[in-house]
């Protein structure tokens, strides 16, 4: 039988200040969602879901650590000092 854990992970302090203070700028306020590890079991096979950050119900993508920002899925790349006038555009 396959058993997959499941870990959560913590939202990087310094990303998260960013994305509150853009927002706070912006007049919005982001749900954030933290992401996690999924490992299968007896096997090397892991996954990192992304941390989710909504955002007048758009859903962004974040990794710790990256300066990246998805949005919807992983295709759409957009930097962090891109996602105020991201925003702004969005009104």
């Amino acid at each position: 039988m396959i058993n997959i854990v499941k870990k959560e992970l913590e939202f990087d302090d310094e990303l998260k200040k960013k994305i509150e203070f853009i927002c706070r700028f912006c007049n919005t306020t982001p749900t954030i969602i933290n992401g996690n590890i999924r490992k299968i079991d007896r096997t090397n096979l892991s996954y990192i879901e992304p941390h989710r950050i909504i955002i007048k119900g758009i859903t962004f993508l974040a990794f710790n650590y990256s300066k990246t920002i998805y949005v919807g899925n992983l295709s759409n790349k957009l930097e962090i000092n891109e996602l105020e006038s991201f925003i702004k555009q969005l009104t």
